[in-house]
């Protein structure tokens, strides 16, 4: 069987190969789906990218597969790794981290003003795989990014610099890192004005760096030869397809509930109201990731924060339900019990993602002001990840969404309308969307089952 488009989504865990027909002409088609755990342990991920192949040929009923293209998004060997360095955590700090979120990294540091010693041994036992700079409006401060520069090519982590601040201090940085022998991507300032956010260049820059130095998970060399097309982070490919989206559909907030995180990816401008009494810019597409909030791998924790008294109330074998928890609930009795979890993720995660009005209170009087992504004119709230695809509740749990503003937050509405990526693509069709934006739009419309 000929397959025009094949993309593999290599995960940490599991490898689903994805497969598109009629791709260039009006009626581009899903073929299905196959998946096998991803085998970097084994030394080489083509193995579990095979075993997937291997598992969509079993399910389109073929014994030959051939493929005119394979395009292809990872979060194998640890994601993409990032630490993040500006002036003021406010402001450039803040810009260059949801550049970072939005590109798909993984950030696990993030500092405010001159590097310290302490600092710097943090970034050198993280071992990061991109190193991002900003600091400084242009034509502003330029002292600080310049020092922390000149510290973290000290390190020789041998890891790429992305440098986004102060434009005044290129040709400096350029020189620091040409001395070190680091490799260096310029960017635009991701924050070049007050209250001015310009995130897309660095975040696109993120994504190249990645597919350039990053995949290095045994057997990835093998898997560049095999894709013909661009190979980007996963979450970033979920936020391609969630700006495609926006564009035909109106503003948009996607739910990803995973085994081990609860991903948020929000598209709005928010309304003009809000935008008027907002203290700080918020970016236009936000990526929020929630590291705490999983259904298996950190189901401990949501169990946490619901309290274990309180679901033994509703789940009188909690415990055990706990104790033996699978990747897949099998069980109508298990999918009742991640319904349940998948509810408090989505829930908590929206809290953290959204913004809210506060009061303040001065010399003339009570004064309202916003704080945070405002999701007021979200139209559509969309449930993709193997949870909200596959739960029998999916549907419900995302109607909380636009159930639970009371007040002050900046939450969804009561109209918004709850939509579902039925056939579990959003990722695949996110990197699909680099090369057929026509393709993959249709494609999204249709496993949401919308004309």
């Amino acid at each position: 069987m000929r397959i025009d488009v094949l993309v593999a989504e290599i995960g940490s865990t599991t490898t689903v190969i994805n497969a598109f027909n009629g791709i260039g002409t009006p009626c581009p088609e899903f073929l299905g789906q196959g998946q096998a755990p991803t085998s970097v342990l084994a030394g080489d991920v083509t193995i579990g990218l095979k075993g997937a192949i291997d598992d969509l040929k079993k399910n389109l009923d073929v014994e030959e597969l051939s493929y005119g293209e394979m395009l292809a998004t990872s979060s194998a060997a640890g994601g993409l790794r990032m630490t993040v360095h500006g002036l003021v955590y406010d402001m450039t700090v803040r810009a260059a981290k949801e550049a970072a979120l939005g590109a798909g990294g993984i950030i696990k540091m993030v500092t405010s003003g001159k590097l310290r010693r302490t600092d710097l041994k943090k970034i050198k036992d993280i071992s990061p795989n991109i190193i991002l700079v900003a600091g400084g409006v242009d034509y502003g401060e330029r002292e600080t990014a310049l020092y922390n520069m000149e510290q973290v090519v000290t390190l020789g982590l041998n890891v790429p610099i992305i440098y986004a601040g102060n434009i005044e201090n290129q040709e400096e940085v350029v020189e620091i890192c040409n001395e070190a022998g680091v490799k260096l991507y310029l960017v635009d300032n991701v924050y070049p004005k007050v209250d001015i956010l310009n995130i897309e260049p660095t975040r696109q820059v993120i994504q190249n760096a990645f597919e350039e130095h990053i995949i290095h998970a045994p057997g990835m060399s093998t898997v560049r030869e095999m894709v013909t097309g661009p190979i980007i982070p996963t979450p970033g490919a979920v936020m391609e397809a969630a700006k495609l989206l926006k564009e035909d559909l109106g503003d948009l907030v996607i739910f990803d509930v995973g085994g081990a995180t609860t991903d948020v990816h929000s598209v709005t401008e928010g309304s003009e109201e809000i935008n008027k009494i907002l203290i700080s810019p918020e970016p236009y597409a936000k990526r929020t990731v929630e590291g705490d909030l999983g259904v298996f791998v950190n189901i401990n924790h949501i169990v946490e924060k619901i309290g274990i008294e309180d679901l033994k109330e509703e789940f009188p074998n909690a415990e055990h339900l706990i104790e033996n928890a699978k990747p897949i609930p099998e069980t109508e009795e298990e999918k009742r019990f991640i319904e349940r979890l998948t509810k408090e993720a989505v829930l908590t995660s929206l809290e953290r993602h959204a913004g809210k009005l506060r009061n303040i209170y001065g010399p003339t009087g009570k004064k309202t002001i916003a704080e945070g992504k405002d999701l007021t004119n979200i139209k559509y709230v969309i449930g993709t990840g193997g949870a909200l695809t596959r739960l029998p509740e999916r549907v419900r749990i995302l109607k909380y969404v636009t159930e639970c503003r009371k007040g002050l937050e900046l939450y969804p509405g009561s109209d918004a309308q709850v939509l579902i990526d039925n056939h579990y693509i959003f990722a695949s069709l996110g990197v699909l969307s680099k090369k057929y934006p026509e393709d993959a739009l249709k494609l999204m419309k249709n496993s949401l089952n919308i004309n």
